[in-house]
């Protein structure tokens, strides 16, 4: 069985801000096949895009290397950074203004997990949309 997957990779360094990763995010998404009929899943993952982003450059001090791929079952959302420390969720206080980020994730995400490299580490979530008429999404647009 062959499996056919697009996907798309953009480095947004610290001094781009967290904003240009959301817009080229929604950009890329518009051209698959099931976001203008999910428009709530896409409003998810473009929120895990821009928190993931934003803990590269707040927590991790680091640009933020963001790859997107739909493999026909899932869109996988993966940010490395050059720290390899993993991240942990915090319990914030109502008034806090961060903390939030890895909860906000998970609760998201299908799927999520982090990984350390040799040279950093990469938080991976993967968003399945939800199924069309016909049960079906594939990589390559049809249905």
């Amino acid at each position: 069985m062959a499996v056919k997957a697009m996907g798309w990779a953009h480095s947004f360094p610290m001094s781009e801000g967290v904003r240009a990763g959301r817009e080229w995010t929604r950009k890329r998404l518009e051209s698959l096949p099931w976001a203008a009929a999910e428009p709530d899943t896409v409003d998810a993952i473009v929120l895990a895009v821009s928190e993931l982003i934003t803990n590269a450059h707040i927590h991790a001090h680091s640009d933020a290397h963001l790859v997107l791929t739909w493999d026909g079952d899932c869109l996988h959302v993966s940010v490395h950074d050059d720290d390899p420390t993993l991240p942990r969720q915090r319990e914030a206080e109502p008034g806090d203004v961060s903390g939030r980020g890895v909860a906000i994730v998970q609760k998201l995400a299908d799927e999520w997990g982090m990984r350390c490299r040799r040279n950093g580490k990469t938080v991976t979530a993967c968003f399945r949309p939800a199924e069309t008429d016909n049960g079906n999404h594939r990589a390559d647009g049809s249905d």
